[in-house]
């Protein structure tokens, strides 16, 4: 049987082929980029459905338009609005199946082969290979704590001419870096100056654990004239509210939305209406606020705990940056004391211990760093949290 050629640039998800060593019993996983069940919202999901078959059940259990059910789109426009972005209408987003389909879509209609895109090196690994499946050449960017660099950023757009900059600016996965407000100014203007597209991927900015971060870049674009034209922001409840439901939106230029329309036609024919009903009916009951809250005191208990545990336990042997929110640690192995700087040996070891955690090098598009490593702090309480970097060090002693 032969496939089609495209296939020949992307390789099975290196996160998703760990997942099969993980059966072993007992097994502690900092591996997945999940949100923790517990924390999400059954009794109010629950009612929300409720609502949905007793109010509008002929609506909700047929098919919908492509662009989204509409009274999502109106409380996904008043979700933005409590966020700074006050001026994105309902006709301005479109309802996709999670934002992976925003980020699919954006390949679908944006991406030619032989094309190069810029991403931040870290970024989030599906990314990487749905912008290879259309035949991206995929140019990484560096990073610090404070997100990407500008004027590297600025080098490379130069250099290569790409046909997007995709940017996770706040909590980023897996570096969990955030853009700095100039920073972020700055981003914006660099894509009126040079006309490139930058897609903002945000499904981490509600997820903070003490201040909120700077202003995302679409609520910003009102003060860099022309900005908005050039920017394309990809939204996602999966983390706040659950997974289960794939919803998410695409914010975009008319012409992209209209061209992402058109390929989800061919895709979907729609997100489901019955789950975008019933995440219209939660947003509507007015409990996001209350949800979020509980969520963020979770996680930030849990990341100050692995922060703690990692500086108790492992010392020199890492270093890295203590997260302000989402739900990931970026760590590098240091090698302090002869210890190892592989993660990718260190994972083998780890999972001998009873403990997981995803090797950092997938994560790059170029110039790999097999120091790194990501740690998902949301699915373990706290003992689990202390006792798996406990096997953690064990590992690193084997």
């Amino acid at each position: 049987m032969k496939f089609a050629d495209r296939l020949n640039n992307v390789e099975t998800s290196a996160i998703r082929e760990l997942f099969k060593l993980l059966g072993k019993p007992g097994i502690i996983s900092f591996a997945g980029g999940f949100p923790d069940s517990a924390m999400f919202d059954v009794a109010g999901i629950e009612a929300a459905t409720e609502r949905v078959l007793r109010d509008e059940p002929g609506a909700a259990l047929q098919y919908g338009a492509t662009e989204g059910y509409q009274p999502l789109r109106e409380q996904l426009s008043a979700f933005m609005a409590s966020k700074g972005a006050q001026d994105v209408a309902p006709e301005q987003l479109i309802v996709t199946t999670g934002s992976q389909q925003a980020l699919d879509l954006l390949g679908k209609t944006m991406i030619n082969p032989g094309d190069r895109v810029i991403v931040e090196g870290p970024t989030f690994l599906a990314t990487i290979q749905c912008f290879r499946l259309y035949g991206a050449e995929v140019i990484s960017a560096p990073i610090d704590s404070d997100g990407v660099k500008p004027d590297e950023l600025e080098r490379l757009i130069v250099e290569h001419q790409p046909r997007l900059v995709y940017l996770i600016p706040t909590f980023g996965n897996p570096s969990g870096a955030t853009l700095s407000l100039e920073r972020r100014r700055k981003i914006l203007e660099l894509a009126v100056k040079h006309q490139v597209l930058v897609v903002e991927d945000d499904p981490y900015g509600d997820l903070y654990f003490a201040d909120a971060p700077p202003p995302s870049l679409l609520a910003l674009t009102p003060t860099v004239p022309g900005s908005r034209e050039w920017l394309a922001h990809c939204g996602s409840l999966s983390k706040v509210l659950c997974p289960g439901l794939r919803i998410g939106w695409l914010i975009g230029h008319p012409d992209l939305l209209a061209r992402a329309t058109m390929c989800k036609q061919f895709s979907d024919a729609h997100t489901s209406t019955f789950a975008q009903a019933t995440a219209a009916q939660y947003l509507r009951s007015g409990v996001m606020p209350q949800t979020l809250a509980r969520v963020r005191a979770v996680y930030a208990e849990r990341a100050r705990a692995m922060g703690d545990a990692l500086r108790s336990e492992l010392g020199d042997a890492v270093e890295f940056v203590q997260p302000q929110g989402g739900l990931f640690m970026w760590v590098r192995l240091t090698g302090a004391r002869g210890q190892e700087r592989d993660a990718n040996a260190l994972a083998k070891r780890a999972i001998e211990q009873g403990v997981a955690f995803v090797p950092g090098s997938p994560f790059f598009s170029q110039n790999p760093d097999p120091s790194t490593l990501r740690l998902s702090f949301a699915t373990a309480d706290i003992d689990r949290i202390r006792e798996g970097i406990a096997r953690l060090k064990k590992a690193l002693a084997a």
